[in-house]
């Protein structure tokens, strides 16, 4: 139990932190930073890498992440772990926040004159259905959850350090790629990105938090 308390505070002070940048998003504060980034990276834009950044956006995908959670979720439920497999709701949980936040939340996408064509996705059916904001960024949180998520199982279960370590540095690659192909593609604002690398990581810790939960102790 003394393992998941600090954890338990993470998540405290990363929501109080998420509702405050939800709050500075509100009012303003990032308009003036998110223009000059965003500006920055379609001025850097290269049509010769689109294609390379549009592959990399599927890393992050609904698609992809939620094979990737499903299959960490049959693993620990066919591996014996039972109840374990139930992670799977903290994936659900922080995307039903990210709707509920681009519902209710004013803050329109990057205009089209500056976004390039993000990777294929049947996400892109919504687009048309009044989901026109576009904090916090969809693709940074499950990103956040999903490798990260991952990551944690494999460090707990392989006994192979290099595997161990490789998974850490692997998810967090992937993390740090999305980011930069968020900013890169102008599909989202910098302050989205933060948005969903903190939802995402408040969603991981609870995640870590239920497959580290006291254990009723074995007859």
């Amino acid at each position: 139990m003394p393992a998941i308390i600090p954890r338990l505070v993470g998540i405290a002070v990363l929501s109080v932190i998420f509702v405050a940048l939800t709050i500075a998003i509100a009012a303003g504060a990032f308009t003036s930073l998110d223009l000059e980034v965003a500006q920055g990276m379609h001025d850097a834009w290269q049509p010769s890498l689109h294609g390379l950044f549009q592959v990399i956006a599927e890393l992050g995908g609904f698609e992809l992440t939620t094979v990737l959670m499903l299959a960490l979720s049959y693993y620990l439920w066919r591996s014996g772990f039972g109840s374990d497999a139930l992670v799977f709701i903290a994936f659900i949980a922080a995307q039903a926040f990210e709707l509920f936040y681009k519902f209710n939340l004013h803050h329109p996408r990057p205009p089209a004159g500056l976004a390039e064509s993000d990777g294929p996705s049947i996400t892109e059916a919504f687009s048309g259905s009044g989901v026109g904001n576009s904090f916090p960024s969809g693709h940074m949180l499950r990103t956040v959850i999903a490798y990260g998520l991952l990551a944690f199982v494999i460090r707990r279960l392989s006994i192979s350090p290099v595997v161990r370590g490789a998974a850490v540095v692997g998810a967090i690659v992937v993390v740090v790629l999305i980011a930069f192909d968020r900013l890169y593609l102008d599909v989202h604002w910098e302050s989205d990105v933060i948005g969903g690398l903190i939802l995402g990581a408040i969603a991981l810790l609870a995640g870590t938090v239920w497959l580290d939960r006291p254990r009723k102790p074995e007859n």
